[in-house]
């Protein structure tokens, strides 16, 4: 089974960018990371939730998709 590309350093951003550009609560990440639904990636030094600009993005298309078929 291959295994997924790790993302550049530089593509990930953090838990307050992502839900920005999710239109979505801290705390909702916080849950949806926890129950696997969108997970994060966890900082190697402090732990800090990180997320891929990728993911992101892919996520944020459904979400816009989603509502346009509502």
């Amino acid at each position: 089974m291959p295994r997924k590309k790790q993302p550049d350093p530089a593509d990930l951003i953090t838990i307050a960018e992502a839900a920005r550009l999710l239109a979505v609560s801290l705390p909702t990440l916080r849950r949806w990371d926890d129950s696997g639904k969108f997970r994060a990636r966890r900082h190697p030094i402090n732990g800090y939730r990180m997320y891929s600009m990728d993911d992101v993005m892919r996520l944020r298309k459904k979400i816009v998709e989603g509502e346009r078929a509502a």
